[in-house]
């Protein structure tokens, strides 16, 4: 276990005209922490983790782990464990001696191989599997014994870009808490490579949000979910309704605007929003946080249902209000509502938050 530090770390590769795939990554991933790197393909998620692995070097920036400065350090000199998207398993080899290769690498044989081969086929349950071949295995049992050879050589840094992209839905959901529990057994530090909002929502201490080769926020699922920095990170993570408004008050973390149909909303903000009377500022509200009801009563803004959607757990419905058009994910939605019916859309207060452009 160790604590990594990525300090103002850039990256630009020869041929990109001077445009950095990573520009100015600060981070400072925790001893024994679960942390991922989210962002859409081309983002430079996959870059930074490559930085932290030793495969690519810094162009600018120094990262660190514990006390030691790697920057220049040789991928095999920095006790890293890596899994790798395709797994990158050697068919010719049994499932023991693809998971002891790294120990072979480190001059490990013998019993105290042995031993370590079978406690990390147990650890990710697949204890008797030693002898079997690669081509017997289902995609979620390769991709556990791709785990087992990173883990068998006891890494002070597990590294995982995307390790669950070739799995089904069903087997991504089942695999992902088996790397979890894994993880939390071994408190290995643990970097964690996704385009998947779920996956990093699910198995995340914290998050690093990415976008065009910057950081956008960080913070536990729970913050980045419910307060998002900007437009990008609440329109990436999960849905959200984004609009624009003329702010009519503000006090030091709120502001109060003016909504659709002539409606004063008040939404919570960044202590240094920075907001004042005069301009117009970003809400951000989730679906699931929007309360349909009459259009009668008191608050409420009238709109017109446009399109409903039952998804088994909710119906989504999407309501126009003449001034800006709606998302709402309900449970209970009102008697009869139906296409080109009238509704009232009520946005709670502690659920509308203000983002950055």
């Amino acid at each position: 276990m160790v604590q990594v530090r990525l300090d103002a770390v850039r990256k630009v590769f020869p041929r990109s005209g001077g445009e950095p795939a990573v520009d100015d990554v600060d981070l400072t991933i925790g001893d024994g922490e679960f942390f991922t790197l989210l962002g859409p393909s081309g983002c430079g998620k996959t870059t930074t983790l490559r930085m932290v692995a030793g495969f690519y070097f810094p162009s600018a920036g120094r990262i660190y782990f514990g006390d030691d400065d790697v920057t220049r350090q040789a991928p095999n000199k920095r006790d890293t464990g890596m899994v790798f998207q395709n797994y990158a398993l050697f068919p010719h080899m049994t499932v023991a001696q693809n998971v002891g290769y790294g120990l072979r690498i480190r001059k490990v044989r013998g019993a105290e191989a042995s031993k370590r081969i079978e406690e990390a086929l147990e650890q990710v349950h697949l204890g008797g599997f030693g002898s079997r071949r690669i081509d017997q295995l289902s995609g979620g049992q390769q991709q556990r014994v791709a785990l087992a050879r990173a883990l068998v050589i006891r890494p002070r840094t597990l590294l995982l870009d995307e390790p669950l992209s070739n799995l089904d839905a069903k087997l991504r959901e089942e695999t992902r808490l088996e790397i979890r529990r894994i993880q939390r057994e071994a408190s290995t530090t643990s970097i964690y490579v996704t385009h998947d909002q779920a996956e990093a929502m699910a198995m995340s201490d914290r998050v690093a949000v990415m976008h065009n080769g910057t950081v956008q926020q960080v913070g536990t699922p729970e913050e980045i979910y419910r307060r998002p920095a900007n437009r990008f990170v609440a329109t990436f993570i999960g849905r959200s309704n984004v609009m624009s408004m003329p702010v009519t008050g503000a006090g030091r973390d709120y502001v109060e605007v003016r909504g659709p149909a002539g409606a004063t909303l008040r939404a919570a903000a960044p202590v240094d929003h920075g907001l004042h009377e005069t301009a117009d500022a970003l809400i951000s509200v989730r679906p699931e946080h929007i309360r349909l009801t009459s259009a009668e009563e008191p608050g409420a803004i009238p709109g017109k249902v446009t399109e409903t959607e039952f998804t088994g757990m909710s119906t989504n419905v999407t309501v126009d209000t003449g001034e800006a058009v709606l998302q709402a994910a309900s449970v209970e939605v009102p008697t009869r509502l139906t296409v080109g019916s009238t509704v009232g859309v009520v946005l709670p207060p502690e659920h509308v938050w203000v983002v950055r452009p």
